[in-house]
């Protein structure tokens, strides 16, 4: 619409326009601002090579994550064996630990990662 038409349209239609654009910009708003609103997480998964226990810990982490965080996590799998200053540095003692990294304060799980209940409330995790 041009200037122009704007100064010949009628007042109720040029305000009708007006609240229509002004209500998507606000839809747009509140969507950014409620994904803003959850937090990203960041976990690293410290674990000893590539037995059953490594595997199934990687699998519950990962499907804790895709059924509380979806879109909104990042988990980094590190390999003990593969990585020993990461994981000295981490000061990791035993595998499978996952570390929570962010949001703060850091969270650590140590041992076994087959009981998806504790991690959620551990990181006291909602639907």
């Amino acid at each position: 619409m041009s200037s122009r038409s704007r100064k010949n349209a009628p007042p109720e239609r040029a305000a009708q326009a007006l609240d229509v654009s002004t209500e998507e910009t606000l839809k747009q708003f509140e969507k950014l601002v409620s994904e803003l609103a959850q937090p990203n997480y960041l976990f690293r998964l410290y674990v000893a090579g590539t037995s059953a226990r490594s595997t199934l810990a990687i699998k519950n982490i990962r499907r804790i994550c895709d059924e509380y965080l979806p879109g909104h996590y990042e988990l980094e799998v590190v390999d003990v064996y593969q990585q020993p200053a990461e994981t000295r540095k981490a000061q990791v003692i035993a595998a499978p630990t996952l570390i929570k990294e962010l949001p703060l304060p850091p969270q650590r799980f140590v041992g076994d990662m087959s009981n998806p209940e504790r991690i959620v409330i551990g990181l006291n995790l909602k639907h």
